[in-house]
């Protein structure tokens, strides 16, 4: 059963309640807003999983409201409802931010399907930024695919060695917190390494020569003196 929260931003009574009751009946929680400061307010305090945003309200328009959202920190996925049907009021609506775009008057099953497929790949590509971890260091971009096992720094494929990943992929996963030489000797190679810890300092010193932009000063692999090292987001 679905149990996602949409928000309906909608100056219509009739067609807000329509709208409402057409997803709670598909399982979906659903509340309504009616002006544009109300839904930035709402959105801000508990961010939808989807907003159904139409186009003409009174003060802030949709367009506006679209604009304000996209500038905030977090994706939200935004489905237009207007009565314009003009294919350049749906490339303005869609260059300012919205995903997807469905003119009134619309059947139910019409606006079901478009919000099962919104938010069905707003949920593929979530999972897809679980497994890809991003950083930035100023100007420096760092890529780390944990499931394609794959580095990219600056949009430039990396080349490590499997232990190299394995332990980059371990602090990465982690940032911020401090790993001392065992515990990576443990995790990354195995009990029978235990003792060895200078293995670490060497895949250490080689996966900054690979990864940051400068070895001698890193950004991204610190060392904590006389403990071991952690990942600085």
């Amino acid at each position: 059963m679905a149990s996602e929260h949409i928000l309906i931003v909608e100056d219509d009574p009739a067609i807000a309640a329509f709208v409402q009751t057409a997803l709670e009946r598909e399982g979906y929680t659903a509340e309504i807003a009616s002006r544009g400061d109300q839904a930035l307010a709402r959105a801000a305090a508990r961010p939808p999983d989807l907003i159904l945003l139409d186009w003409m309200l009174p003060g802030m328009d949709g367009l506006q409201i679209c604009q304000a959202i996209r500038k905030g920190s977090g994706y939200i996925p935004i489905i237009m409802l207007t009565a314009k049907d003009d294919d350049v009021d749906k490339i303005v609506g869609l260059e300012v931010g919205a995903d997807d775009y469905i003119t009134k008057p619309f059947k139910v099953r019409e606006l079901l399907a478009r919000v099962h497929a919104i938010l069905r790949l707003a949920q593929h590509a979530a999972d897809a930024a679980i497994h890809t971890l991003h950083f930035a260091a100023g100007e420096f971009r760092l890529e780390v695919d944990l499931d394609g096992r794959t580095v990219t720094l600056q949009g430039q494929p990396v080349s490590l060695t499997p232990k190299e990943f394995d332990l980059l992929a371990l602090l990465a996963s982690n940032p911020g917190r401090v790993f001392g030489r065992e515990t990576l000797l443990e995790k990354v190679w195995g009990f029978e390494y235990i003792g060895e810890s200078r293995t670490v300092d060497v895949h250490m010193q080689r996966l900054r020569q690979k990864i940051e932009p400068d070895p001698r000063q890193p950004v991204f692999l610190m060392t904590v003196r006389n403990i071991g090292y952690k990942f600085e987001r």
